[in-house]
């Protein structure tokens, strides 16, 4: 969830902004909380177990299948 929260931040605030001072960058990123803040929506986790542990069968597999230098 950790990786949703920066995901949604870097596309809300971030992505196509120019900081050239530390104090606009954390600036942004204040704004887009305080915003986020005042409209909460809960995350909903949709995968089953299941599915996870199947993505991370299929990923192991295929790294396994990689060739290793």
């Amino acid at each position: 969830m950790v990786e949703r929260f920066f995901q949604d931040l870097t596309v809300k605030a971030l992505q196509r902004g120019v900081f050239q001072r530390v104090k606009s960058l954390t600036q942004a990123i204040d704004e887009c909380l305080e915003a986020q803040n005042k409209k909460p929506k809960p995350f909903i986790w949709t995968a089953s177990v299941t599915e996870i542990l199947e993505k991370v069968k299929r990923a192991r597999q295929s790294l396994h299948m990689t060739p290793q230098k």
